[in-house]
């Protein structure tokens, strides 16, 4: 069946989509540099994104996102019904290892940081929430794909395999060259993939004896939060 596609709702999107950390509020000329869009049907897009609350523009006339965005974002992680138990876990794992600790999930070819706690140092690995990674690398990455269904990302079972009877994963400088981490899965009581437990940290200060022990911990939260699922 032929793949059916909307060009004015993706066009639009593309606009929100265009928005980062480094990028939250933009120029009608920035947005065009972005989008690849001409300024004209910026100006058309965003009227409607405007209208129901996706898109703002200040005095200076600067573009950001809309509370809209928001609001979805918050029912979002609420539909996980998992915040509430998740976030004290990963305060706990922070304070035991000094280290980010997240919990991700996937969405198709990608994984979302749907929680986390970033760790106390001045100097640490940071992501936000809400950050949307590539499913390729990354210890999380890794643990996504080896307890999902045959995913066609471009790991044979043989290394899925591997992951599962380890119970975890173990990167080095995987999606950065100065960070590491260890993940694990996040099993629900029927054994379904619910998401993955990570903690990461700079790889000079986050060694393979802070790394080991941060399994351990990592494997005992993740059967907490199991029998809390259950």
């Amino acid at each position: 069946m032929k793949e059916q596609r909307v060009e004015a709702v993706e066009r639009a999107l593309s606009i929100l989509e265009s928005f980062g950390e480094d990028r939250q509020r933009m120029t009608l000329a920035q947005l065009a540099g972005e989008t690849g869009l001409y300024k004209s049907t910026i100006l058309r897009l965003s009227a409607s994104l405007e209208r129901f609350g996706y898109l703002s523009r200040d005095e200076s006339g600067l573009y950001r996102l809309g509370p809209s965005v928001w609001r979805l974002g918050s029912i979002y992680r609420r539909s996980f019904d998992l915040g509430e138990r998740i976030r004290p876990e990963l305060r706990f794992l922070v304070e035991a290892t000094g280290e980010t600790a997240s919990f991700y999930i996937r969405e198709a070819s990608e994984r979302v940081c749907l929680y986390r706690e970033n760790s106390r140092h001045p100097i640490r690995h940071h992501l936000d929430e809400g950050s949307r990674l590539p499913l390729d690398r990354g210890a999380a990455a890794h643990v996504l794909r080896a307890y999902s269904a045959g995913d066609g990302v471009g790991e044979d079972e043989a290394d899925r395999a591997r992951v599962r009877r380890a119970g975890y994963y173990l990167s080095v400088g995987e999606r950065s060259p100065d960070v590491s981490a260890v993940a694990v899965p996040l099993l629900g009581s029927d054994g379904r993939l619910r998401g993955a437990l990570a903690v990461s940290g700079l790889t000079s200060r986050f060694g393979a004896p802070e790394r080991s022990r941060s399994v351990t911990l990592l494997k005992e939260v993740s059967a907490r939060l199991s029998r809390l699922l259950a």
